[in-house]
């Protein structure tokens, strides 16, 4: 961490400018901010962002170009949502990582997960400019990546989520927007872009085009959709559509919702321990047995109880309790549900019946992942606290996959999700700048 930026943040820090840092945001975003931003941005080196910008990079091209792995993840989508048509590649991706010690005591990033889904660019940009104004950063301080300039980074985000298309022809679609916590983005986005924000549920099919309902009540026809809208969340609430979302629509997707599952969490495994699960061709046999070095060691659920999973585990220097009595607690495990967003149904450190419990049927849906102990970096007034960093990527059609910037969410409880830091101070929604 860069240490001097944070000593000087930390002796000038007062709370009437936090204050003033959390008015600015409702009055720019048009709505008020429902989750918890951090006092603090936090200061890294741009060459461990460089690093984890790369790592994601160099994951998703590894899945795009593996057959097999695509095949898989295809058949993992749920019939209901397995949409028609597909693009060659993801509009939108996320890397989260952690940050641990190695072997030799040094810090490095380690995979939390991998969605192909957007995330909160406009928001994100807003925050970053916030906390640079108000707290008086010094002007040498970068927040975008990959060369980005603030304006190169908008002409992007356009780009990604309109095309070549009219703005008044492009949606954002949501379930209930108005009343998700991540309606700021949304009002920041459909603003800055000038395309509209529509509940998903409203959306109204003619033939074979959607359409929506402008401010005046006027019926247009949808050419590009910016979806946001959340599969689980979609199954969890039962959400009926009133059209068919996996037929044939004459539009186009900015993030076709496929890959929302094609690069999710189910790439873990296999990018974990490539040459168990797939076969394909590795350059070095040594990368086949271990995989990427920044992916934790990870199997499916079905693999660990009714396969050589825990071998695999084991083989990758997890370390397992011996036996399978009902008193057995896996501590260095953590059970993940694949196809889940904002760390729902995560379990630390799940029991052997934990894991019985789940259904057979269902037990391919869930990971058995290494718990990555987060390391406590950030130097606040009620102690260090654990940084996880989010690469925030762009990928327009006919472009190349590109890092637009960071997101960093801190806290100091097992989970680093702004919902799972309530009633604690410095942690919560933050920023990185890099010198």
């Amino acid at each position: 961490m860069l240490s001097d930026l944070r000593g000087a943040f930390n002796d000038r820090f007062n709370e009437k400018q936090y204050r003033e840092l959390l008015s600015r945001l409702d009055a720019a975003s048009g709505t008020k901010i429902e989750f918890r931003v951090a006092e603090t941005p936090v200061f890294l080196p741009l060459a461990l962002l460089e690093e984890m910008a790369s790592a994601g990079i160099r994951l998703t091209e590894r899945l795009l170009a593996w057959p097999e792995y695509l095949a898989a993840a295809r058949r993992s989508i749920p019939g209901k949502f397995l949409v028609a048509g597909k693009t060659g590649h993801p509009n939108f991706l996320t890397a989260d990582f952690a940050l641990i010690r190695d072997s030799e005591g040094a810090l490095t990033p380690r995979l939390v997960e991998l969605q192909a889904f957007p995330s909160v660019y406009a928001y994100q940009a807003l925050l970053n400019q916030e906390y640079a104004e108000v707290y008086g950063l010094p002007d040498s301080l970068g927040v975008f990546l990959g060369g980005l300039t603030e304006d190169a980074f908008w002409t992007l985000l356009r780009q990604t989520v309109v095309g070549d298309q009219a703005p008044e022809n492009v949606v954002l679609t949501e379930v209930d927007p108005l009343n998700q916590k991540t309606l700021p983005d949304f009002l920041l986005t459909t603003g800055r872009l000038g395309i509209s924000v529509v509940d998903i549920t409203s959306l109204i099919p003619i033939g074979n085009k959607l359409h929506y309902r402008n401010a005046m009540g006027k019926l247009v026809p949808i050419h590009r959709i910016y979806n946001r809208a959340i599969a689980d969340e979609m199954i969890a609430r039962k959400i009926e559509l009133p059209f068919d979302i996996t037929a044939s629509w004459d539009v186009e997707w900015a993030g076709h919702p496929n890959w929302y599952f094609l690069i999710s969490k189910y790439s873990v495994p296999w990018l974990s321990c490539p040459e168990s699960i797939g076969k394909t061709e590795i350059n070095s046999p040594e990368k086949a047995q271990l995989g990427d070095p920044v992916v934790p060691p990870a199997v499916f659920l079905n693999d660990f109880l009714e396969g050589n999973g825990s071998e695999k585990l084991i083989e990758a220097g997890v370390l397992l309790p011996h036996g399978d009595s009902a008193e057995v607690i896996y501590e260095d495990l953590l059970l993940k549900p694949l196809f889940s967003f904002a760390g729902k149904g995560i379990q630390f450190a799940p029991s052997r019946p934990d894991l019985l419990a789940i259904p057979k049927d269902r037990r391919g849906d869930f990971l058995l992942q290494q718990r990555m102990q987060f390391v406590p970096t950030i130097d606040t007034p009620h102690g260090l606290t654990q940084a996880e960093v989010r690469i925030l990527y762009l990928w327009p059609d006919g472009g190349e996959l590109q890092p637009a910037l960071s997101l960093v969410r801190l806290g100091r409880g097992k989970m680093m999700g702004v919902d799972h830091n309530k009633n604690q101070q410095w942690v919560g929604a933050s920023a990185a700048f890099w010198r």
